[in-house]
């Protein structure tokens, strides 16, 4: 046995050093910082250095300084080692035994794959890319969104950005993502969020274990100023959707495996985390 996976799994076995670790697993390959991990926790700072240091010295979150900040991310090397041991070693070379599911190893069968698409409030980035991938793709995609804490309307700006570019508006409204984790909704072969507090939040466990990703960006419902610099916000949001969104399309699904999909869709949210930086 590698003397460091104990080890690894005793700080795991904390249950907030546990909860910290699952939410950078849900925001890979992002950097957090350790203030936002904090927040969304709701623990205090001085304790999150505590349990993010612990996590950092054994190799399973990796730490970097930006100006004054550190940010925290996964070390999927560390990380995939870890799991590697888990299902080979554990399961006696065995894996299929202990997994609850399949490893993905032979491509999705070529069909209209379901996409789920969750910010917070449902009203403008997911309703973006539902619309945009429902535009780019609809022949092959059943597009929905979602949020966690919906309200009751859709944006205007963003609905008017939507008209102006030939989406067809009628078909949008708010909803909350229980609606999709009830047991007649559909099963999702992909599930993305879209902003980075959604993915700070628990959401459910997704029957058949969809491919998921990240593509946070900012809030453009945050920004504050005359109506014209309110409307550029959406207009970039709107813009930096399509460009993701155009690359998973042009994703030859039907021949890669899950790994291969999964590695897709987290490069396809790192280019564009670059390209907005």
């Amino acid at each position: 046995m590698k003397t460091e996976f104990p080890d690894q799994l005793s700080t795991l076995g904390h249950p907030q050093r546990l909860a910290i670790f699952r939410l950078l697993m849900r925001r890979y390959p992002d950097r957090v910082p350790a203030g936002e991990i904090a927040s969304a926790l709701g623990v205090k700072p001085s304790t999150m250095s505590t349990y993010l240091s612990a996590l950092t010295r054994e190799g399973l979150v990796d730490q970097q300084r930006s100006g004054t900040s550190l940010l925290y991310a996964i070390d999927m090397t560390t990380v995939q080692r870890l799991f590697g041991y888990l299902f080979g070693d554990c399961c006696r070379g065995r894996p299929e035994i202990c997994m609850p599911f399949s490893t993905g190893t032979a491509p999705m069968p070529d069909r209209k794959y379901r996409v789920l698409f969750i910010c917070v409030g449902n009203s403008a980035r997911s309703i973006f890319a539902e619309s945009i991938l429902r535009k780019v793709a609809g022949d092959r995609f059943e597009v929905f969104s979602a949020g966690t804490r919906p309200g009751s309307e859709l944006n205007p700006f963003a609905v008017q950005i939507l008209q102006d570019k030939g989406h067809d508006v009628s078909v949008l409204r708010a909803k909350d993502v229980s609606e999709f984790a009830r047991p007649d909704a559909p099963q999702f072969d992909f599930v993305f969020t879209v902003c980075d507090q959604a993915a700070n939040e628990e959401c459910p466990a997704w029957d058949g274990q969809p491919v998921s990703g990240h593509w946070g960006m900012p809030d453009p419902v945050k920004v504050e100023g005359t109506n014209a610099e309110k409307a550029l916000a959406f207009q970039q949001a709107y813009g930096s959707l399509k460009h993701r969104i155009e690359a998973f399309a042009a994703l030859p699904i039907g021949t890669l495996d899950r790994i291969a999909l999964q590695k897709a869709v987290d490069d396809i949210g790192r280019t564009s985390q670059e390209t907005l930086a």
